[in-house]
């Protein structure tokens, strides 16, 4: 449900909604999409405007345990293997040190940043819809996204996502977020984000899908209906992907970057950051001037390959992580990096 339904709720539907998401889960579908609001220019507009020929759809696959890939194949995931053949990719990028739960970790992909706040990081390590807390709040002063650096060089972004706790985004990043729209049913939710790509002419675009994380709580990772979600997912990507194809000149200037929050263990009904199918996620990126069917590390010598180890952030060479989302999508824009990241500061992860 988007914001403005849940306000108008009186308080004991607003707590009953809050609590059906609690944790990784998610509750009822919402109502239909939510109308762009007014868009308010910021004053501090740098001179830098994000490159016209190209648009960034990041998209966050809520806990995709990269085995699923392999274990399913280009078969029956035609639409996943149509991003690894014909883009850059590792199957082993790595989730943020600190936690790879839902809310810490997409926040260090809007930021950029590590999670704990003395060390620089954005501070979020909750994981449930708290109402009156914003990413500001958690850090102990404001904090830049991808969402505000685009909105600063006068473009508009939209975020689209599956679980009403993605609200913290909104409320911390109010006139940054141009659209913002919840839907827990992800196929209504998929198509909305598809119509806005193909009718705005917004340079960023996040989508947050989460059908494997719901399938893992329930019924274990890698389970038979995790799997089924996974493919499930891939037919909605497909939507995206079907949409491109039927806009050619659209198409020409995507490009997609897909990741997760954390992977999911078999037989597992959590995730934690100290087992290796939990830290493990992938990183793919694809579309317009990247390079087509090259792995992120080969392109990358100043990049670790991290094996199965979980590295911090002190080794000069790091791994592909998440959180690089938004610094490569802003390099991606012709833009400078989010003002105090630290994953992809310099912003030369390359797929090109």
């Amino acid at each position: 449900m988007d914001r403005r339904s849940l306000l108008a709720l009186p308080v004991s539907a607003t707590l009953a909604a809050t609590l059906a998401v609690g944790g990784c889960g998610s509750s009822q579908a919402g109502p239909g999409p939510e109308p762009d609001r007014a868009r308010v220019v910021s004053a501090r507009v740098p001179a830098a405007r994000p490159d016209p020929s190209v648009r960034v759809l990041a998209i966050s696959v809520d806990g995709l345990n990269p085995a699923a890939l392999t274990k399913l194949g280009a078969k029956r995931l035609p639409h996943f293997y149509r991003l690894i053949r014909h883009g850059a990719s590792t199957l082993n990028a790595r989730t943020e040190y600190e936690q790879n739960v839902t809310l810490p970790n997409h926040t260090g992909m809007m930021t950029g940043r590590r999670i704990t706040a003395s060390q620089g990081g954005h501070g979020v390590t909750w994981d449930d819809d708290r109402p009156r807390m914003t990413v500001a709040k958690a850090a102990g002063h404001f904090v830049s996204s991808v969402f505000t650096v685009v909105h600063r060089a006068g473009g508009t972004t939209a975020l689209f996502s599956t679980k009403p706790k993605f609200r913290l985004y909104d409320r911390s990043w109010p006139v940054a977020i141009t659209r913002f729209h919840v839907d827990t049913a992800q196929t209504a939710l998929v198509r909305s984000a598809v119509r806005d790509l193909v009718t705005k002419q917004r340079p960023f675009t996040f989508l947050h899908v989460s059908l494997p994380d719901q399938a893992g709580h329930a019924y274990g990772g890698m389970s038979a209906r995790y799997l089924t979600a996974v493919r499930r997912t891939d037919a909605q990507l497909g939507l995206v992907l079907t949409a491109l194809d039927r806009h050619p000149a659209l198409k020409r200037r995507t490009v997609v970057i897909l990741t997760a929050d954390h992977g999911f263990l078999k037989g597992s009904h959590s995730h934690t950051p100290r087992v290796y199918a939990d830290y493990r996620v992938p990183f793919v990126v694809w579309g317009k001037g990247v390079a087509k069917g090259r792995d992120l590390y080969a392109l990358n010598p100043a990049y670790q390959r991290p094996g199965t180890r979980r590295p911090t952030y002190a080794p000069a060479r790091q791994p592909v992580r998440n959180g690089d989302v938004a610094d490569l999508a802003l390099d991606l824009l012709g833009l400078r990096p989010v003002p105090g990241s630290i994953l992809d500061r310099k912003q030369n992860l390359r797929v090109r």
